[in-house]
């Protein structure tokens, strides 16, 4: 047992000293469009954590933390960055807009689409392929990262700026335990600090993503469980029967135990994660993310 526990231990240091983050990128040199200041809260940011040259695969995913649109939770970002650059995967933590520092929509996806299209543009850069970025959320970060599913656009080819150049598509989807619609299966505190207090009904409709998903939407890998009590596991199911309806291919996982917010439910170097992170792998090596 001893010798097993020291063997975890030179894994995860190992682990550390291959995958030290970098420093955080403004995600704009000159200030995000509609920044309410120029403090920390009003600088949205990236911060890379690139896995072992050896192991690298090629592929990126933006990752979105979750937190009501209130806050950023690091189990649901460095976290999963860790946990994807175990498996060869490059990670980009996403530190976006939030309503509790008076940002609403659309500064949030404001945000995420820039986080991709800047991956895409620095591809050389971290070794990436552009055509291999995904996104990844979970809870309010879900919403965010389905938000950008369903609303990306292809860039502007005449742009000054090369990284509004690129696409914002994602190639794929990663949504755990996701907000998806703001109507009344939705988390009321997500939708109040994305949408404010009194929500125009079509604003309300615009931010339900089951409503907006098109031929267009990149395949998904979805997963919740039955015993969340903060966002009903009717969000999920309800994007996935959208995905179907309109021929997008996804994987949908719905376990019975576990709360909202569990995360990887393990800590680096994730000998044990919850049995979400296996089935995720399975379907990433069939998207060719992971060897």
């Amino acid at each position: 047992m001893k010798a097993f526990c020291v063997l975890i231990a030179l894994l995860w240091l190992s682990l550390c000293a291959n995958t030290e983050p970098k420093e955080p990128i403004p995600l704009w040199v000159d200030g995000a469009p509609g920044a309410l200041g120029t403090d920390d809260k009003d600088i949205p940011t990236l911060t890379a954590y690139l896995p072992e040259t050896e192991k690298a695969t090629g592929a990126a995913v933006v990752v979105c933390p979750g937190g009501g649109y209130a806050g950023l939770a690091q189990h649901e970002g460095t976290d999963y960055a860790l946990w994807l650059n175990q498996h060869g995967i490059s990670a980009f933590v996403l530190k976006y807009r939030l309503g509790s520092n008076g940002y609403r929509h659309p500064a949030m996806l404001h945000d995420a689409a820039r986080a991709v299209r800047l991956v895409r543009a620095r591809a050389a850069d971290w070794r990436i392929d552009p055509r291999r970025v995904g996104i990844m959320g979970s809870s309010a970060g879900g919403h965010l990262a389905s938000t950008l599913l369903t609303r990306f656009d292809s860039g502007k080819p005449d742009a000054q700026d090369p990284i509004e150049r690129q696409s914002s598509r994602p190639d794929l989807g990663i949504l755990c335990y996701p907000v998806i619609t703001m109507g009344h299966q939705t988390h009321p505190g997500s939708k109040n600090n994305l949408l404010g207090n009194d929500p125009a009904p079509d604003l309300v409709k615009l931010l339900s993503n089951e409503l907006q998903v098109t031929k267009e939407t990149p395949p998904c890998f979805i997963w919740h469980t039955w015993e969340d009590t903060a966002v009903p596991v009717e969000n999920s199911l309800a994007f996935a029967a959208a995905l179907r309806q309109d021929g997008v291919p996804f994987e949908l996982h719905i376990y019975q135990h576990g709360r909202h917010g569990i995360g990887l439910a393990d800590k680096p170097p994730f000998v044990h994660p919850h049995p979400w992170a296996n089935d995720c792998l399975f379907w990433l090596k069939a998207q060719r993310f992971v060897k």
